[in-house]
This record gives structure tokens, sequence and C-alpha cells, in this order.
């Protein structure tokens, strides 16, 4: 589905958000030049075969991507921006926003509807904190829509530094090492407004721990990039969110993806 531009809100930072409802001579003749044609004849055929089996590999690839249709199914409805983390998004040095919605309708927690690697963040558990559901439909949401593969779980990412900052997970996404942060807008007592100055204050308090965690990661889990995955409460939390980031330094947003998932339906086992 094609991704969101974003568009500057002029919000009062005082204000709430709506509530719910990327030239030489040529040789003399000898033995030596017929060693060195039939050197170079076998050189040319390897770099033939070689770039022809590159070639092969690669339109393989992108053609097995290019027929999976998503998102996959799974744990909930998936709307909205999905299959939108290009090769050019992933690698370019610019930051980029955005926005899908989980929907859950009435279902209860099940792991068996979850996938492989769901399954394994729920296993594995977290460094503490009640965050693990959203860690794990955090991962849901970019296997499904992204095709990630699961490579590391909280426990499991090394960094020089253990006391410093950390990460969530770490994943594959097209053959490059991603790390994602995850968080969650969400107010207590969440009938209370949802407001620009919150999500302002959430998004620079996790893209500065990126930063710092991107530094500290040890060189066998070092990523390219990061995504920032933020569970939002309501649509009115990511529209605020929205607002906010278009606020932000560039220095701050630097190169991270901020992914903001709105939930919905029973979803209240995400924030509790």
């Amino acid at each position: 589905m094609p991704s969101m531009r974003v568009t500057l809100l002029l919000i009062p930072l005082a204000l709430g958000c709506p509530p719910k409802d990327d030239s030489g001579t040529p040789a003399p003749e000898g033995d030596t030049d017929t060693d060195t044609d039939t050197d170079t004849d076998t050189d040319t055929d390897a770099d033939t075969d070689a770039d022809t089996d590159a070639d092969t590999d690669a339109d393989t690839d992108a053609d097995t991507d290019a027929d999976i249709d998503v998102p996959l199914d799974g744990f909930g409805d998936l709307s909205g921006d999905c299959g939108v983390f290009s090769d050019a998004i992933l690698d370019d040095a610019a930051p980029s926003l955005f926005r899908n919605a989980l929907d859950f309708g009435q279902l209860s927690f099940d792991y068996d509807q979850l996938s492989e690697g769901g399954q394994e963040v729920y296993d594995d558990g977290n460094l503490g904190g009640s965050s693990l559901y959203s860690e794990i439909f955090s991962y849901e949401v970019l296997y499904r829509c992204e095709l990630a593969a699961l490579l590391k779980t909280e426990g499991e990412i090394t960094y020089d530094d253990e006391g410093g900052k950390k990460t969530d997970l770490l994943v594959d996404l097209d053959g490059r090492r991603i790390g994602v942060s995850v968080t969650r807008a969400y107010h207590y007592p969440p009938s209370d407004p949802y407001t620009v100055q919150l999500a302002t204050d959430l998004l620079e308090d996790k893209l500065g721990d990126i930063l710092l965690s991107s530094e500290n990661v040890a060189d066998e889990d070092a990523w390219t990039k990061q995504v920032l995955h933020v569970m939002a409460y309501e649509p009115g939390h990511a529209d605020c969110l929205q607002t906010a980031w278009e606020g932000l330094s560039t220095d701050l947003r630097a190169d991270t993806i901020v992914l903001v998932t709105v939930t919905d339906g029973a979803d209240e086992f995400v924030y509790h």
C-alpha cells in the first residue's frame, strides 16, 4: 500500500488530539601468450557465470518477494501503510514516518496465532517492564507487512556497555540488519486528552535513546538503521505523534524510520 505523505499540521502544543471513536601493444606470440589467453578466457567465462548466477539469484529473490501479498495472515486485521520499507527507504539517510492500524476485534490474546518469531519474542521475554506484548506485536506487524525475519530478541543483542542504552529487537529486512525500538503512546487515564506535548516528550526520549543504542551496540550485532515502532492507543494519538515528529530537529530524527501502529478492538493487554 502507498506510504503516507507527511503534511505539516499547525496544532498548538497544549491542545489535545482527536479522541478514539523511506592502447596497449599486442603481446608477441608464444606459449606464454597462449596460457594468458586461456586464463583470460577462463576468467571471462567465470565472470560471466558469476554475473549470471548473481543476476538469477537477485531476480529470483525479487520475483519471490513480488509474489507475496501483504499483509500476511495473522492475529488481528492490518490496514494502512504495509509493504512500504523499500530498498530506497531502508538505504535512505533521511528520516521517514509511516502509519498503519491493527484491529484485534474481540479476539483475546492467543499464542498459537502468533508467527514463529512472535512466539520466540513471547518465550524469551524482555528485560523488564510491561512492554512485552507491544514488542510481540511490533514484530508481528513487521513480519506481516515487511517480511521481517527475527534475528535476536532483546536479551540476546550484544553491546559494548551492557549498562548502556539498548534496543528491543534485531530483525532482517531484505538482507539488512535493522534495530527495532518499541514504545507506546498511551496516557493514563485514557479519558484524559493526549497532547502534542506528550507526543513530543515521548519521541524526543525514544529517538534520543536510539542514537545512544546505535553507538553502544557491539559490532557483531550492529544494525544499518533503526525503526522506532510506536503502538498508539487511538487515532488521535497518532495525529499528535505525526505533528510532534514534524517539529523535531533533523539531528534527532536522523535516519530513523518511525512506524506508528494504531491499535483497536480488544487491545488493552498491549498497554498494561
